[in-house]
């Protein structure tokens, strides 16, 4: 009775608070073009609050103190809400119409782009909607229409059955087809959508926003905007919590991942090939959880650490105790758990699919500059001691570090900027002795680390390796920029296929792109050119070892893109 009473007044006070803090929890989507990245540059520049530590998206208007997000520099000439109430404590807004539009000339190429997939040929997103809030209540609507032309292209091609067996290793492993059916692709997702319950710092609600987590900008190991937002649950602050030892900013979910309902492959083998090798995935949806926490300790100033811990398990083998829902708290779940000392670890198909990564990001705004990691592992480890000695089991890692220069070639208030980022997905040396895949394949949740066929963490795909340089000139909120690249692709799968020195499949790439802000228009776009050395890991014949014809493939990679801000 007395806890009854307790959690009574409590609520009645989150009530009251709820009543009297700052109207508007409306959030800046993951990967809103210029603006994105336009917020973390103003950190760099110390016009942003250094507590803020990037690491926890989608960002609010609490954080990021913007009365209207889509207007950081206020230049608007009027406000975008459609409706006030009378009593000062709602109103809804128009959000901006988003149109992104992209062609791919030979292979699929790009990622972090949501609800599109990778294809040949044209592919376009359309996003539009409102915002709504009263009191403590906010509700966010902005559903996503794709469509994609999904153009045939030459994918792998093995030529002996001992070559399509290792390659279906790997694709009975992870949801990943290299073409998403044989016509056009077309969907309408629920979007960037939310209905939320905010008592500031705190807010509770269902979403399908798309998330990110870790100091990534290119790449997040375990959480990125690479798939479709997925249906959530959610607890997470709307501003970094201050404490007398710093302040910490955080985010727990319970949600749904879908299959994409395609094979690995649309080439068509034969009826052996398909029975011998291919292995239908289950038929069922896979139950997600997720915790990431950032602290920023208060001696360090501009300094934040994390980790991120997810789970991920098929529906069928869900138990009904709070620890199935929540598996981060000791035990209590009832679902089946691998046993370590089957040698080959493959009895129990019904366990848990587990991810860590811990990161850091160190801003310093008196420097411009900012230097970040993040480091992850696809298998957890028997116990402290296996830990300790194989740190480097199953890992995965990401850096980047980037710079900006004061500079004055038009006018005042220009910026040079100078990004580097990497990661590498390939399995570390020791998986020749302890196989553990690479990262978001796994043995047991065989759609892998996805969600409707896309990778949830780095978009640069299973067990790829990636390098990126930018360079760009800045003035507010436009941008001109090239962007040198380069991309291996699985190196696993080609150590145990091919073996051939000459035979890696890398893609070299080199593009230019840009934004600009005009009234309520913000244009972006960008122009890569890829050239694909030993595409899809193939060499022509040879005369000797070194005289070879080449299989290489270039693509041109166009993206055009509007938003319209009422």
């Amino acid at each position: 009775m007395i806890m009854k009473f307790r959690l009574k007044r409590f609520l009645i006070l989150l009530v009251a608070i709820a009543c009297y803090v700052p109207l508007q929890a409306q959030v800046l989507p993951v990967g809103t073009p210029l603006l994105d990245d336009y917020y973390r540059r103003l950190q760099l520049l110390g016009k942003l609050d250094s507590t803020v530590s990037f690491n926890v998206r989608p960002l609010t208007n609490q954080v990021l103190q913007q009365e209207n997000i889509y207007d950081p520099e206020g230049l608007q000439s009027r406000d975008n809400s459609i409706y006030h109430s009378k009593d000062g404590k709602g109103m809804v807004q128009l959000l901006p119409v988003m149109w992104q539009n992209q062609v791919n000339s030979s292979f699929p190429y790009g990622w972090n782009d949501a609800g599109m997939i990778p294809a040949k040929g044209y592919q376009t997103m359309l996003s539009a909607g409102f915002y709504a809030e009263y009191k403590f209540l906010s509700v966010q609507f902005r559903p996503e229409f794709v469509y994609a032309q999904n153009s045939d292209f030459p994918g792998y091609e093995g030529s002996e059955v001992t070559h399509w067996s290792k390659w279906y290793f790997h694709a009975n492993r992870i949801d990943q087809p290299e073409r998403f059916g044989t016509e056009a692709y077309t969907r309408f997702y629920p979007g960037q959508s939310s209905i939320r319950l905010n008592f500031h710092p705190i807010s509770i609600g269902l979403s399908t926003e798309s998330l990110w987590w870790g100091p990534g900008m290119k790449n997040s190991l375990l959480m990125s905007n690479n798939a479709p937002g997925f249906p959530h649950l959610t607890i997470n602050t709307t501003r970094p919590i201050r404490t007398a030892i710093g302040s910490f900013e955080g985010q727990l979910v319970g949600g749904r991942l879908d299959a994409s309902g395609f094979p690995p492959t649309t080439l068509g083998r034969s009826h052996y090939l398909d029975t011998l090798l291919y292995q239908p995935k289950p038929d069922d949806w896979r139950y997600f959880s997720g915790l990431v926490l950032s602290y920023q300790p208060k001696w360090i100033p501009g300094l934040s650490l994390g980790l991120v811990n997810v789970f991920t398990v098929y529906n069928e083998h869900m138990g009904n105790k709070l620890g199935d829902y929540l598996p981060f708290l000791p035990s209590g779940s009832t679902a089946p758990d691998i046993d370590w000392t089957d040698p080959n670890l493959e009895h129990d198909q019904a366990a848990h699919d587990v991810n860590v990564s811990v990161f850091a990001r160190w801003v310093i705004p008196e420097a411009h500059f900012e230097i970040y990691g993040e480091f992850a592992r696809n298998d957890r480890s028997y116990d402290m001691r296996d830990l300790i000695v194989q740190a480097g089991h199953s890992r995965s890692y990401m850096f980047g570090l980037r710079k900006m220069f004061p500079v004055k070639i038009i006018e005042d208030n220009e910026w040079m900027q100078i990004a580097f980022e990497m990661t590498q997905l390939e399995p570390s040396k020791n998986a020749d002795l302890r196989p553990g895949g690479p990262m978001y394949g796994h043995f047991i949740v065989r759609d892998g680390y996805t969600n409707r066929g896309q990778v949830l963490g780095a978009g640069i795909g299973y067990g790829n390796n990636s390098q990126t340089l930018n360079v760009s000139w800045l003035q507010g909120m436009k941008q001109l920029g090239v962007q040198f690249e380069r991309l291996v692709h699985n190196n696993a799968l080609f150590y145990e296929l091919i073996a051939d020195r000459r035979r890696n499949w890398v893609d070299y790439s080199f593009g230019a792109y840009g934004e600009y802000d005009y009234k309520n228009f913000i244009f972006t776009g960008k122009l890569n050119l890829t050239h694909a050395r030993n595409y899809q890991y193939q060499i022509g014949d040879s005369r000797s070892l070194w005289n070879f014809a080449k299989r290489d493939r270039n693509n041109l990679h166009l993206q055009v893109g509007m938003m319209y801000r009422f």
